[in-house]
């Protein structure tokens, strides 16, 4: 889906068929409920194949200086958290640090998201699985399972980028192929000077060059910077086969992030994680015992992207008059976050550790 004037909102309300009351979406159903009566609103979901966008027709579209048109932001200047809220709400706090945010008129084109996975672990679960997280940190202070009091678990569709891509790379460098030498020494035994030979390993090196072709799918570039990178890839994977065509109903109840990652530096981003794996086809394609890769031309072609909603249940806890933040990825219910360390767990373990080596060396007649 090409570039549209407005950003992701929840400003859009659902009102319940039975009783008229706004709808929320419901974690792990295709549908929106209502807090009210509780009935179940089903979303009209057409069966949808998912289709990729053309790179260079999406930067085209954003250098187009028409149709361009005010939009209403919520930006942190702590976090640079840019996000979407209610209607007729001018100033909160930010859901990622906590900080006062006003809402601030931008202009510009933005691309609209195509696809989104929706929320499908539910608030409780969620809890549930903090819960378990924080039971397992075996270097966390004794007392932070039962004083860890967790605050209002907000649920946040984080923005990010997925890229396709083939590639065609030129390269030059040297294969080392060992072998094996006999060495003549000279030993002493007994007093006398013997004469002794040995294999010694030898690497012949010669010079290298070729080309080598690489495809790479859905690769996965966060296009916020709310949050540290590592948070990000911590919270992987993803099951993007499960992505669903956009539509507002999926965002009732919760909170849009919207990109400050653009499209053109997401994919330098791509670039870098795709340089491991080029790196390792050139030295497959050299072949031999060593490789070395003295320079690299990579063609980047076919390029494709997607701009996408991943769904994040965002919250903190206090443990003696601080805050930890933690996420948890709201399909899988993975936990990853921030969390206090015991110096004293950690020195026991060190000691322990010690002695556990000092034995093993008494036992080998180290010491004697």
């Amino acid at each position: 889906m090409e570039s549209a004037a407005s950003e992701p909102t929840i400003q859009r309300e659902f009102p319940c068929m039975n009783c008229g009351a706004g709808l929320a979406f419901a974690p792990g159903t295709d549908s929106l409920v209502c807090a009210h009566c509780g009935t179940r609103n089903p979303i009209a979901c057409a069966a949808e194949t998912i289709e990729e966008s053309e790179y260079l027709t999406g930067l085209a579209s954003l250098a187009a200086t028409e149709e361009r048109v005010e939009t209403l932001t919520f930006r942190c200047s702590r976090c640079g958290a840019a996000t979407s809220l209610p209607a007729n709400v001018t100033a909160d706090l930010c859901p990622f640090c906590g900080s006062a945010v006003v809402a601030e008129a931008a202009s510009g084109k933005r691309i609209r998201p195509g696809y989104l996975l929706p929320f499908h672990v539910t608030s409780e679960q969620a809890m549930a699985a903090f819960r378990r997280w924080i039971a397992t940190r075996w270097f966390a202070p004794s007392c932070l399972r039962a004083s860890a009091n967790a605050g209002r678990l907000l649920g946040i569709y984080m923005p990010a980028w997925t890229y396709n891509c083939d590639t065609s790379t030129r390269y030059t460098g040297q294969r080392g192929d060992d072998y094996w030498e006999t060495e003549h020494y000279t030993a002493h035994e007994n007093g006398r000077s013997v004469r002794k030979t040995r294999q010694v390993r030898k690497t012949r090196w010669t010079h290298v060059s070729g080309r080598v072709e690489n495809r790479f799918c859905n690769l996965l570039v966060r296009a916020s910077e709310s949050l540290p990178e590592e948070y990000f890839h911590d919270l992987e994977p993803w099951d993007l086969d499960n992505l669903v065509a956009y539509r507002d109903e999926y965002l009732a109840g919760f909170v849009c992030e919207s990109y400050q990652i653009d499209l053109e530096t997401g994919f330098a981003h791509a670039k870098q994680d795709m340089e491991g794996p080029i790196h390792q086809s050139i030295c497959e394609d050299i072949g031999g015992d060593h490789q070395r890769v003295h320079e690299v031309s990579t063609q980047y072609s076919n390029i494709t992207y997607k701009h996408i909603l991943l769904p994040v249940w965002l919250s903190a806890y206090r443990y003696r008059d601080r805050s930890y933040r933690f996420l948890v990825n709201a399909r899988t219910g993975e936990v990853r976050g921030e969390r206090p360390w015991s110096l004293w767990k950690i020195g026991a373990a060190v000691l322990m550790a010690l002695a556990g080596i000092a034995a093993v060396l008494v036992a080998t007649n180290v010491f004697r």
